[in-house]
């Protein structure tokens, strides 16, 4: 079960680890297709803008034709008004001059409408130059947030990495476990030599050999004492009263 169960822990971290790793680069590519998106917004909305003022200037650039027509038609009136009195007709320069009348009226009434739609013409030129300027700011701004933010995210991977404060299935913190894992399999084997080294001892048996030992010094000294009494004469050793000498040639019982 213990194998099994690695191989299911490890296959686990494998498809977390793909799984993440997939969610990562879809967030950032969503976040790089966001920024293009709001950037590619704000052209559609130049575009429409420019579609907007192209039709007020087509209606100024209409209405402008027609008063500049009208303020011609003036003038000519005027100027046949002028030629009939150079001819001395009178009642000819009278209707020139009722001609030039009605043209100045149509000019007159033409005149509001013009200048509103050369000041919306002007207005929407204005508000064309000043989104294009928007655009290619907002276009370097978009460049700059995304490398700014690809920059930031390795950076976070980097810091995370070297604190150990990334995810459980973080490359170093899984090198540390299994550390402590073998770490752990150290300390158990070594409880077990402990242990058969103590039960494979025969306690009694060590007694013996322990008291073994100690018999055979026992034996040395009678032995060395034998020795010595074979060496003293025979009243006794030499130098010693006879007591002490019969004392120290009888053996310890």
């Amino acid at each position: 079960m213990g194998f099994f169960s690695d191989v299911f822990n490890r296959s686990g971290r494998v498809a977390r680890g793909q799984v993440n790793k997939g969610m990562d680069k879809i967030e950032d590519a969503t976040f790089e297709a966001t920024v293009k998106q709001t950037v590619l917004d704000m052209r559609n909305e130049l575009a429409k803008t420019i579609g907007a003022s192209a039709d007020a200037m087509a209606n100024y650039n209409r209405l402008e034709a027609e008063y500049s027509k009208y303020q011609q038609q003036s003038q000519e009136w005027y100027g046949r008004a002028n030629q009939a009195l150079d001819a001395g007709n009178e009642e000819l320069a009278k209707k020139a001059l009722a001609k030039k009348a009605e043209s100045d009226q149509q000019v007159a009434s033409m005149k509001t409408g013009v200048d509103s739609a050369r000041a919306a013409s002007d207005s929407l030129k204005q508000r064309v130059n000043d989104l294009k300027r928007r655009i290619d700011e907002a276009e370097r701004t978009a460049t700059t947030l995304v490398a700014r933010r690809n920059a930031a995210m390795a950076q976070k991977k980097v810091a995370e990495a070297l604190s150990g404060a990334a995810t459980a299935d973080n490359a170093f913190a899984a090198l540390k476990n299994f550390e402590e894992s073998v770490s752990r399999e150290e300390a158990k084997a070594k409880a077990f030599d402990q242990l058969a080294s103590a039960t494979g001892k025969d306690e009694v048996l060590e007694a013996e050999f322990t008291e073994l030992k100690g018999g055979s010094v026992d034996q040395e000294l009678a032995k060395l004492k034998a020795a010595r009494q074979q060496a003293l004469p025979a009243g006794g050793q030499q130098g010693l009263p006879a007591a002490q000498a019969k004392q120290l040639a009888a053996p310890e019982q």
